[in-house]
C-alpha cells in the first residue's frame, strides 16, 4: 500500500511506518503520521488528520507537524501531536499543548520483588487509595496558602526539597531538575491559583492513576542495570498533571488570544489553534504562565510521591530509603519548550509543542541528566491497566525524525461516553482481580472509561516507535494495583 484514502485526506507513504499528508493550499508544511497500517486505520475513525492537517497553518511551523502512533482527536491539536514552531518569527498555541499543562509520568523504582508484594494487594491498594487524594474537585495531600502555591509555582521541585517533601536525587532524575526557570507565577491567572490551591498532591480524575507494577520482561539488560530495572523489580508509575490550575490557565489564555490577536487566529482553519505571536507580550505571559504551571505539576507528583513513600513504609515495616524507593525519572507530556534543533541544516530554537507527546532525547544530548546521559533519556509509555506499560530510551533518531520526541502512552479507541455505555465498572474490576489486578477507585464508572478495551494496542505503538528508531524499548511493567480518581 503506498498510499491511505481517509475522507478527503489522502495519505501517502514515505517509508515503513511513516505517512505524509502533502503540503498544498495554505498548509505551510506537510503534516506525517507515524503509525503502522493496524494503527492508521484506527486513528482515521475520528478528526485527528483534520486536526493535524490544520496544525500545519500555525506560523513559523518547521518541518512538519506530527501525530505519534498513539494519536488521537484532541481539542484543536491532536492529542499525540508534535509542532516544532520557531521562537524568533513563529507562535505559540495554548491548544497545541493542552488544557493538563505539563500532564505528565514518574516512575519510582523500589527492591521489593513481587513475591514480596504477593498476599499484601489488598492491603496495599487500601493503603494508598486512602492516603492520595483521586477524583473531581479539591482537596490534597498539601492545602497550601499563598506563599506556598508561589512558591510551588516558581520553583517547583526545588520548593518540595526545601519543605521536606524531596531528596536531592529527586530532581536530579526529574526532566529539566523540576523547574522551569521560565516560570512566572504573576503571568498566572488569579482564578487558576483560587483553583490550584487545594489541590497540591492530587491525582484528579479521568485517565490519571497510580499504579504498582512489576517488571515483567527486561529487552536491554545494559540500559536496565543504568536505570536500576530488573526483572520481577516492583515499582511505582504516577500519572497526572497540573489539576484545575492547568485548566483554567488554558481556558483564560485561549480567550485573550482570541480576542488580543483575532487576525492570527481568524487565518486559522480552527480557533481551537489559537496562537500569539512570538516575541508578543501575550506570548511571553503565557509562557511564563505554562512554565509556571508545569512546575506546580512537577510539585503534584512529588507530593504524590512523597505520600506514597510513606504508605510503603507503613506497610513494609521499613524506612522507604531502606526500600529503595528512589525516582527512576520524570516525564513531561503536555508542554512546549525553547530547545535548539537542525531544521534545513541550520540550528534553529523552536518552541516544540508537545501534546500528548514525549520527550525522547538520544544519549549525549545536554539535557539529559549526568546518570543516563551515556545511554540515552528514560521515556515511560502507560498502557492500560490490563495490557502494561514500557519503559524506552531515547532513540538515536529522534531528533532527526520527531524533534526529540516519541508516543506518551497507549492512546484512546473510544470516547469516555462510548466506554461508559460498553463497559460496567464492576465487571472490569472484577475481571482484572481475576487477573491478579487490584483496581480501586472513587466509582465504577471511571473504571469503565478507563477498561484495557477503550485503549489502542501498546505494544504496536512501542513496536513503531522502535522501528522508526526514536525510542528504544528497555523493559515491560504489567500492573498489580492501581488507584483512580
Amino acid at each position: 500500500m503506498t498510499t491511505f484514502e481517509a475522507g478527503d485526506i489522502t495519505l501517502r507513504k514515505v517509508r515503513e511506518n511513516v505517512w505524509e499528508i502533502p503540503q498544498e493550499g495554505d498548509m505551510r508544511v506537510p503534516a506525517r503520521v507515524f503509525a503502522s497500517e493496524r494503527l492508521l486505520e484506527e486513528i482515521v475513525e475520528d478528526r485527528t488528520l483534520e486536526q493535524l492537517r490544520n496544525a500545519t497553518h500555525l506560523p513559523g511551523i518547521r518541518k512538519y507537524a506530527i501525530c505519534m502512533p498513539d494519536g488521537h482527536q484532541g481539542y484543536g491539536f491532536p492529542v499525540g501531536g508534535v509542532a516544532g514552531i520557531d521562537a524568533e518569527n513563529g507562535c505559540i498555541s495554548p491548544g497545541a499543548i493542552g488544557y493538563d499543562v505539563n500532564c505528565g509520568v514518574r516512575m519510582i523504582k523500589t527492591d521489593l520483588s513481587y513475591a514480596d508484594l504477593r498476599g499484601r494487594e489488598t492491603e496495599l491498594v487500601d493503603a494508598l487509595f486512602e492516603a492520595v487524594p483521586s477524583g473531581l474537585g479539591g482537596g490534597g495531600v498539601l492545602e497550601g496558602d499563598h506563599g506556598i502555591l508561589e512558591s510551588a509555582l516558581e520553583r517547583g521541585v526545588e520548593w518540595c526539597l526545601e519543605a521536606g517533601y524531596a531528596v536531592e536525587s529527586d530532581l536530579e532524575h526529574c526532566e529539566d531538575n523540576g523547574v522551569r526557570r521560565d516560570a512566572d507565577p504573576e503571568a498566572v491567572p488569579q482564578r487558576a491559583k483560587d483553583r490550584g490551591q487545594n489541590q497540591m498532591g492530587s491525582l484528579g480524575s479521568g485517565n490519571h492513576f497510580l499504579e504498582v507494577q512489576r517488571v515483567a520482561e527486561v529487552f536491554d539488560p545494559e540500559t536496565a542495570e543504568a536505570y536500576g530495572l530488573e526483572a520481577d523489580q516492583v515499582v511505582v508509575l504516577i500519572h497526572c498533571g497540573s489539576r484545575g490550575l492547568g485548566h483554567q490557565l488554558c481556558t483564560e489564555y485561549l480567550r485573550r488570544i482570541e480576542t488580543t490577536h483575532s487576525g492570527l487566529v481568524d487565518a486559522l482553519p480552527d480557533k481551537e489553534l489559537a496562537a500569539a505571536p512570538a516575541g508578543s507580550q501575550l506570548a511571553e505571559e503565557y509562557y511564563g504562565a505554562m512554565c509556571a504551571a508545569t512546575n506546580f505539576a512537577w510539585v503534584n507528583r512529588q507530593l504524590i510521591t512523597h505520600r506514597t513513600r510513606t504508605v510503603f513504609a507503613d506497610v513494609f515495616g521499613e524506612p522507604w530509603e531502606e526500600l529503595g524507593m528512589e525516582l527512576l525519572y520524570d516525564v513531561a507530556h503536555n508542554i512546549a519548550k525553547k530547545e535548539v534543533h537542525d531544521v534545513d541544516g541550520e540550528d534553529r530554537e523552536l518552541y516544540v509543542h508537545r501534546k500528548g507527546a514525549t520527550r525522547a532525547f538520544p544519549a549525549a544530548r545536554p539535557e539529559v541528566p549526568d546518570a543516563y546521559r551515556d545511554v540515552g533519556q528514560p521515556v515511560v509509555i502507560p498502557g492500560s491497566m490490563g495490557a502494561g506499560s514500557y519503559v524506552l530510551r531515547g532513540g538515536a533518531n529522534s531528533l532527526d525524525v520527531s524533534f526529540g520526541s516519541t508516543a506518551h502512552g497507549a492512546g484512546r479507541l473510544m470516547s469516555r461516553t462510548r466506554a461508559k455505555n460498553e463497559f460496567r465498572g464492576g465487571d472490569v474490576q472484577s475481571e482484572l482481580e481475576g487477573r491478579e489486578v487490584y483496581v480501586k477507585a472513587q466509582s465504577g464508572a471511571t473504571i469503565a472509561e478507563e477498561a484495557p478495551g477503550v485503549y489502542k494496542d501498546v505494544d504496536e505503538v512501542v513496536r513503531v516507535s522502535e522501528a522508526l528508531g526514536i525510542g528504544d524499548p528497555v523493559v515491560r511493567v504489567e500492573p498489580i494495583c492501581n488507584i483512580k480518581g
